[in-house]
């Protein structure tokens, strides 16, 4: 796998990033916290999807991004011959193949799908060996002994065998649950002999009785066939008399109904006749009816007129009453602006004097305050300072005059008596003062009436001030009232100028009277209009009436001239009842032995078949009993084979993890020799594929930190080389990720070292570090730093390389520092 160009859309702190990789050695510099290895997890996310991200889908986003801004991260790289290019959104992702112009897969779980399928590795397989951090340095450590030796089977593609082996078992499982289905389904052998010999002799016997039924039959079929010709004959002459017979009572019956039709029509005939003398009356009076329709509809639209001009002016009338409301409002309420300005001075008075009156009881109060605090501390230091001369005088009446003075350590003697007159005379001085303050104290206690004064001073302006400001608010209340007034007037003005245009617009003229007049015409004259219509179409029917007539007595005619035919043929021989009767017997009989006759044929035929049918059914039972013993046969032998394919893999996967140990210990065990300048040379591999370091030919119990993280390095590169050399997969990447930061600047150095003969197996190494010193031991470098006003990563690119002088005293600060 090479990687070609990633772009970073609002992923994580990278609002628009991209980087374009190239073959050799490739370091991402930058302090903690600026998004490098947010640079992996965008390509393992573009791989792999939301599994591949740290935390929900939700905080992928740029933080300071809109909540619908896009997230995307587009990844080009090239495997086994082909160029993908993945383009991944929060809920969206397409796959392109070889620079073509529509994706091979355009859904999430598709392109997932189809990727993991390409690189033949999971999300962590593939994390865990071609990308290494410092906190992934020891996975196989974690791991239990079976884990890790599947782990390795799993990346260097052993793993195949193991699937291969598994679906020999399953094959091998559905083979024995074929055989026990198969056996537990096959028949006795003798059940099956025995019901092919049952069938060939009922075969036998079904073909014997079907030959005596054939010929009772044909008997049957032979007096039918004699007695059915008379039979006929005489069912055609009886036919014949009756047909006559029928034919002569349907003329009656014609004849019959011609009579009444023409009755019928001779009836309406006379209706047409009255119906034409009739019209000549109603045509005067039906003549006015179209020009009162006419006039009627005239009269409607001046009423629907009328009718609109009363809605109208009702309208008109109101509006006129709601402007006259207005107009007077708005002449109460037209000294608003003048009172308003009054109103506002006024306050702005009333608020000036609250302030004063405030800053007057401020002041008084806090003089109170300061006065009772300053009462309270003289007051206190008074008893404290009564307190220690009680007790010094106290002292010195228990010395006496041959003590020594309590402050300046000299006998009192003489002076005894006058350092008592001394300390007495403080204390009285002290009691005195003491008591004013208490009396001073006494009096401030309570609320000095000036300030109580002042603060009611203070409450009555705040009440009047409050009195002003409702009394502002209802006067601007008024002023917008006022401005709202002008507008509503000038529009209800306009509105009843219109209301009134439309009303002088209106046509007049209507009247009622005429309206009802007119109506009441029409309904008197048009159900004589409609019975002129009826009578109308009974007239015109007359022609159509006299044609019916005629062609009535002509049909009439023909029937009775065919009645007299029928009565003037002479009679024909009819069969007589009894000889009918007779023929009909035999007929009947006859046809009843041919009918059970061909019933047992039909029977013998059925039963001959059924034989049939159980002597085919025997030869399959029989036939598929020898394919199912074939089926058994063949399905031992392919057990058999799939039994001994699953001992062979079993052998195969032993010895390529007994190779693979010592491979993988060599290989890990030389790029450890790189890694300590030869300290360690060797590393060994435990069957369990525990990992012991070699020193001085014996192995190493217990190693430090620094030692494990260089030790599980070079195990993880071993990984990766192992796969380039041996999976068949044309993998040439290698990432590492902050591997620096446990080594010391010799290890350090020895690492770069060890890299740079890796190009040759891998085509691209990329390191992420933050150890800026290290810069120009790359041949491609790109600086990552974080950007405290945008809240974003900047993303710069630093090419070139310094010569190995350069690049010996760049480790050796990196080492330092």
């Amino acid at each position: 796998m090479r990687l070609n160009r990633l772009q970073l859309v609002n992923f994580r702190q990278h609002v628009d990033s991209t980087f374009d990789f190239e073959d050799g050695l490739t370091g991402i510099i930058g302090p903690n916290g600026s998004g490098k290895s947010t640079v992996l997890e965008a390509i393992a996310w573009a791989l792999y999807g939301n599994a591949a991200a740290r935390g929900p889908r939700d905080s992928i986003r740029f933080t300071r991004a809109k909540p619908k801004t896009p997230v995307r991260v587009e990844l080009t790289f090239e495997l086994e011959g082909h160029r993908y290019h993945v383009v991944r959104g929060l809920t969206s992702a397409e796959l392109y193949l070889d620079g073509a112009a529509e994706p091979i897969a355009n859904s999430i779980t598709k392109v997932g799908e189809l990727l993991q399928m390409r690189l033949r590795m999971t999300h962590a397989e593939f994390f865990n060996t071609y990308f290494t951090g410092q906190k992934e340095l020891d996975v196989m450590s974690a791991m239990g002994p079976t884990d890790r030796a599947q782990f390795l089977s799993r990346v260097l593609g052993y793993d195949r065998l193991r699937t291969a082996q598994a679906l020999a078992r399953d094959r091998r499982r559905v083979l024995s649950a074929e055989l026990s289905l198969l056996k537990e389904g096959l028949p006795d052998a003798g059940v099956v002999e025995s019901a092919v010999h049952d069938a060939s002799a009922r075969r036998v016997t079904a073909d014997r009785r079907i030959a005596g039924v054939e010929q009772s039959l044909a008997a049957a079929i032979a007096a039918l066939g004699e007695v059915e010709p008379r039979w006929s004959q005489a069912q055609r002459d009886r036919e014949r008399s009756l047909r006559a017979e029928t034919d002569r009572r349907v003329l009656l019956g014609e004849d019959a109904s011609h009579v009444r039709d023409l009755e019928r029509l001779g009836s309406e005939l006379q209706e047409t006749a009255s119906a034409r003398a009739e019209l000549e009356t109603l045509a005067l009076e039906v003549a006015p009816l179209p020009a009162l329709m006419v006039e009627l509809q005239q009269l409607a639209a001046l009423a629907s007129d009328e009718g609109r001009r009363r809605t109208l002016v009702d309208a008109e009338r109101m509006l006129a009453d709601e402007l006259g409301r207005l107009r007077e409002r708005g002449e109460r309420v037209a000294t608003a602006p003048a009172l308003e300005e009054e109103a506002t001075v006024a306050l702005e008075a009333k608020r000036h004097a609250v302030e004063e009156a405030l800053a007057r009881l401020e002041e008084a109060r806090t003089a109170w305050v300061r006065d009772k605090q300053e009462a309270e501390t003289r007051h206190d230091a008074l008893r404290k300072h009564y307190r220690d001369v009680k007790e010094q005088r106290d002292q010195v009446v228990a010395l006496g005059e041959e003590g020594t003075c309590p402050t300046c350590s000299r006998p009192l003697g003489d002076h005894y008596r006058q350092v008592l007159d001394v300390l007495d005379a403080q204390l009285e001085t002290v009691t005195v003062d003491g008591k004013f303050y208490q009396q001073r104290l006494e009096q401030l206690l309570e609320t000095p009436d000036t300030v109580q004064g002042l603060d009611e001073q203070r409450r009555t302006l705040a009440q009047e001030t409050v009195v002003l400001e409702r009394r502002l608010a209802k006067v601007q209340a008024a002023v917008q009232e006022l401005a709202q007034l002008g507008r509503d007037i000038g529009a209800k003005e306009t509105h009843h100028s219109a209301l009134r245009r439309e009303i002088s617009e209106i046509p007049g003229g209507y009247d009622v009277a005429r309206h009802d007049f007119v109506r009441r015409e029409i309904d008197r004259v048009a159900p004589l209009d409609a019975r002129q219509a009826r009578l109308g179409g009974q007239a015109e029917r007359a022609p159509k009436l006299v044609r019916e007539r005629d062609r009535v007595a002509a049909q009439l005619a023909s029937v009775r001239q065919r009645l007299s035919a029928l009565g003037a043929l002479p009679g024909e021989p009819v069969v007589s009842d009894a000889d009918y009767a007779a023929l009909r017997s035999a007929y009947d009989g006859a046809q009843q032995l041919a009918r059970a006759a061909e019933l047992d044929a039909v029977a013998a035929r059925g039963e001959s078949e059924a034989a049939r049918s159980a002597a085919e059914q025997a030869a399959r039972v029989q036939s598929e009993f020898v394919a199912v013993q074939q089926r058994i046969a063949a399905r031992q032998g392919d057990r058999r084979l799939h039994e001994e394919l699953d001992r062979a893999l079993t052998d195969i996967r032993t010895d390529l993890n007994a190779q693979m140990r010592p491979e993988l210990s060599v290989i890990a065990g030389a790029l450890l020799d790189e890694l300590t300048d030869g300290r360690y040379k060797r590393l060994e591999l435990s069957d369990e594929y525990a990992l012991t370091l070699i020193e001085d030919g014996a192995p190493k119990p217990v190693i430090s930190g620094g030692e494990q993280d260089v030790a599980s390095l070079a195990m993880r590169m071993a990984i990766s080389q192992m796969i380039a050399d041996r999976s068949g997969r044309a993998f040439s990447l290698l990432i590492l990720d902050e591997v620096f930061g446990s080594l010391d600047r010799d290890r350090r150095a020895l690492l770069i070292d060890t890299l740079g003969t890796l190009l040759g197996r891998f085509e691209q190494i990329i390191v992420i570090t933050h150890i800026e010193e290290t810069r120009d031991a790359f041949e491609h470098a790109y600086r990552v730093t974080y950007n405290d006003e945008t809240g974003a990563s900047d993303v710069t690119v630093d090419r070139g390389i310094l010569d190995p002088a350069g690049l010996d005293v760049a480790l050796n600060t990196a080492g330092t520092a």
